[in-house]
């Protein structure tokens, strides 16, 4: 694929491609390639401290970068293109993303129909344990330890006053729309601090 330096054309995730869709808000030039730099400024930009983006951008494209590169060498920069994401999925998840990055809907309502128990339409942080749990395959630790990661990260920036991680939120986390909102939430606190 080539860059938008070069053509000057911005790469557009496929509409019902929710995967693509969730990780093109990290490709922060919009040329369909995910640098760590772009990585670590997208979760600045979403609210992470310093030392959570920076090691996330390290993991997430170090563990991605070859899988979206088919039949291309090694890469010290660790791109990741966002066109074949979906053949970074990881195991020992929840299945809302289908094999192509598709969103599952039957797959999204089972997490709260199976999880939710206190409140239907949110997950306490102990039914997100009993989610994970859940999830977890045999002999898939990578799978696993990136699914625990996504979830918790998740949990840590969006659960309300009482601990809850509403539907609303995760459905906009599968679509990438929630990363847009935080960044504007973060964007309209640091313009208030500083007019």
């Amino acid at each position: 694929m080539a860059s938008s330096i070069s053509t000057g054309v911005k790469f557009v995730p496929e509409e019902d491609n929710f995967l693509q869709r969730h990780v093109a808000f990290f490709d922060r030039n919009k040329d369909g390639i995910v640098y760590p730099s772009e990585t670590f400024q997208g979760f600045r930009a979403i609210g992470c401290g310093y030392l959570l983006s920076a090691v996330a951008s390290v993991f997430i494209n170090i563990g991605l970068s070859s899988k979206t590169r088919p039949g291309k060498g090694f890469s010290i920069l660790f791109p990741i293109e966002v066109k074949n994401i979906h053949l970074a999925k990881h195991g020992s998840d929840s299945g809302v993303y289908d094999k192509d990055g598709r969103f599952v809907a039957s797959k999204f309502e089972e997490i709260f129909a199976k999880h939710a128990h206190t409140h239907r339409d949110a997950l306490t942080n102990e039914e997100l344990k009993q989610l994970l749990k859940a999830n977890k395959e045999p002999n898939d630790r990578k799978g696993w330890i990136a699914g625990y990661t996504e979830w918790k990260i998740l949990h840590y920036l969006c659960k309300d006053k009482n601990g809850l991680l509403h539907k609303d939120t995760v459905r906009a986390a599968y679509d990438g729309s929630l990363f847009e909102k935080l960044e504007k939430q973060k964007s309209s606190k640091i313009s208030k601090k500083h007019p």
